[in-house]
């Protein structure tokens, strides 16, 4: 699902929302999670998962093309764990 489908679904479930509100209301959402992620903070949404911050330490890569090892700097990669809910859920559509 695309954000636009997100946002089209959202104006559709609930009439009263504008397609300009449900599209700013999803914006603002993301905008958060993208600013708590960047303080370090860790996100949880209850009966979905959580999102938090995996540390990855350099390390020496290889060019994949040509074979050169590569330095690899430090990084913090966001990471999603999903919920007991969210797991079961799609358990049980397949």
């Amino acid at each position: 699902m695309t954000k636009s489908e997100l946002i089209d679904r959202l104006a559709a479930r609930f009439p009263q929302l504008v397609a300009k509100d449900a599209d700013f209301a999803v914006k603002m959402i993301l905008d958060a999670m993208a600013a708590a992620l960047s303080r370090g903070d860790r996100i949880e949404i209850r009966g979905f998962g959580s999102f938090a911050l995996n540390y990855r330490p350099p390390r020496i890569g290889r060019n994949p093309k040509s074979g050169e090892k590569v330095q690899v700097p430090e990084k913090h990669v966001p990471h999603f764990k999903a919920g007991k809910e969210l797991r079961e859920r799609v358990d049980l559509s397949h």
